[in-house]
């Protein structure tokens, strides 16, 4: 039986589960890239603020960001609760980065809108894994959306 709430219930599953393989799969290629440059030339988006603060060559802090791309996605993968909000924090530090280059405002903005949307994952995970952990479209049956 298709009842209003089960529909309701498989479009907040849909919007969940699009929302975590999202913020999965994009770090984690991101991250992959900074070590093959096939997508961009990641040096160029560190801002000369940050890079003259670094004991080490911007190239190596971008491998190291790299991993920690990777990290978080797999995070998100595992996690998605907490993955999310380690994902959307890290995309304001990247909008952060990128607006003191004085360029790349464009991306910075896109930036946020994604953080913002990494923070939506991780509140619908909440709402509906509250350990944190992967769950079924079973848990959604809930009825409500808490905050």
């Amino acid at each position: 039986m298709n009842t209003a709430s089960s529909i309701s219930t498989d479009r907040l599953h849909t919007v969940w589960a699009l929302l975590k393989y999202t913020y999965a799969i994009v770090p984690i290629v991101a991250g992959i890239d900074k070590f093959t440059h096939l997508l961009t030339d990641w040096d160029k988006y560190l801002s000369p603020v940050v890079a003259d603060m670094l004991p080490f060559s911007p190239h190596t802090f971008m491998l190291i960001v790299g991993v920690i791309e990777i990290i978080a996605g797999v995070l998100v993968l595992l996690r998605p609760r907490i993955g999310g909000y380690i994902v959307a924090a890290w995309l304001v530090g990247i909008t952060i980065n990128l607006l003191t280059t004085g360029e790349y405002f464009d991306i910075a903005v896109r930036d946020l809108v994604m953080a913002v949307g990494a923070f939506c994952l991780a509140q619908l995970s909440e709402a509906h894994h509250p350990d944190g952990g992967v769950g079924s479209r079973s848990n959604y049956n809930t009825g409500h959306v808490a905050g």
